[in-house]
């Protein structure tokens, strides 16, 4: 756990810090708006269909998942940007609130450093499994929109399925009869995500399926002593230190950094007065005399004297 990092709270809140949560939905939200942008520019350049056409024809393919391979290893990038690419309001709205209410439940289970490893591990599956089924077989049925693929869903699923493995009986709505059982949102979720896959998309219906199947071995894993979150934990938090001037010299330890480097004693030590204390003390005076006290002793006949002891 990197050093700067604050004790997790119980309650997850928009200005928590460190909200892994909040920052992924942050970053969709702001590449939404920023290409949303773009093609309105293409729209009233252009007019639609035309503007539309050629958005997807020169600004997708440069932040999206290409079904071909060749071309997703032109850009190997779009491996990591198509998970945060959503291609209208609705999907934007529908994504964003899904991976708010599993996320939110997760990070008051686990704290803020596994939500965000489950959502990119869980998006990768998808993103492999896509390339996949398209390279091993091209001919199975397409919809319009499986040239690319693109959005946060396989990501969502992984969240999901993960949340409700660590506990299915998490209750949601709890004024609500006391509460909706966990599983039961995430069959709901599983049926909407799916249904709204265009008919025939087959490398959609894998990618998210892939993308369920990797939160469901991460929790699995984890279970079984191997956490696949913890280098990515690191990676953030390296990242994050590069940027902060509090972080530890190179060849510092975090107690020397933090802690050591203090000029004052972290604690005093006071001794407790008691009457024989003192008279081993008086003994002491009237054998050797007063300069053969320690500090100690000096102190604590200053202070039986303003106690009258």
């Amino acid at each position: 756990m990197n050093y700067s990092e604050r004790k997790y709270r119980q309650r997850v809140t928009l200005g928590q810090s460190g909200n892994s949560l909040i920052i992924i939905i942050a970053i969709n939200l702001v590449v939404f708006v920023v290409f949303a942008f773009i093609k309105a520019l293409y729209y009233f350049n252009h007019g639609n269909p035309d503007g539309l056409g050629l958005y997807n024809q020169n600004v997708l393919p440069w932040i999206a998942l290409s079904h071909d391979l060749h071309g997703s290893l032109d850009r190997p990038w779009t491996i990591l940007t198509h998970m945060f690419v959503q291609d209208s309001v609705w999907s934007v709205f529908a994504n964003m609130l899904w991976l708010w209410a599993f996320g939110f439940v997760m990070q008051e289970l686990t704290g803020n450093r596994k939500v965000a490893p489950i959502f990119i591990y869980s998006a990768l599956a998808g993103a492999i499994a896509f390339l996949l089924i398209n390279y091993f077989i091209p001919s199975v049925p397409t919809g319009v929109h499986s040239d690319y693929l693109f959005g946060a869903s396989s990501g969502i699923m992984g969240v999901a399925v993960a949340t409700t493995m660590i506990a299915p009986d998490f209750r949601i709505f709890p004024m609500l009869n006391g509460g909706i059982p966990l599983w039961i949102l995430t069959c709901v979720f599983i049926l909407v995500d799916l249904a709204t896959i265009p008919v025939g998309d087959t490398g959609l219906y894998l990618a998210h399926i892939a993308g369920g199947i990797m939160g469901f071995l991460f929790i699995f894993l984890l279970r079984k002593g191997y956490d696949w979150s913890e280098w990515m934990n690191n990676f953030f938090d390296w990242v994050n230190n590069l940027f902060n001037p509090d972080k530890p010299k190179k060849g510092r330890t975090k107690k020397e950094e933090l802690f050591y480097k203090s000029t004052s004693a972290p604690f005093k030590k006071t001794p407790h007065i008691t009457q024989q204390r003192i008279d081993e003390i008086l003994d002491k005076i009237s054998q050797k005399g007063y300069s053969f006290l320690t500090e100690e002793e000096k102190e604590l006949l200053k202070r039986a004297s303003k106690e009258d002891l």
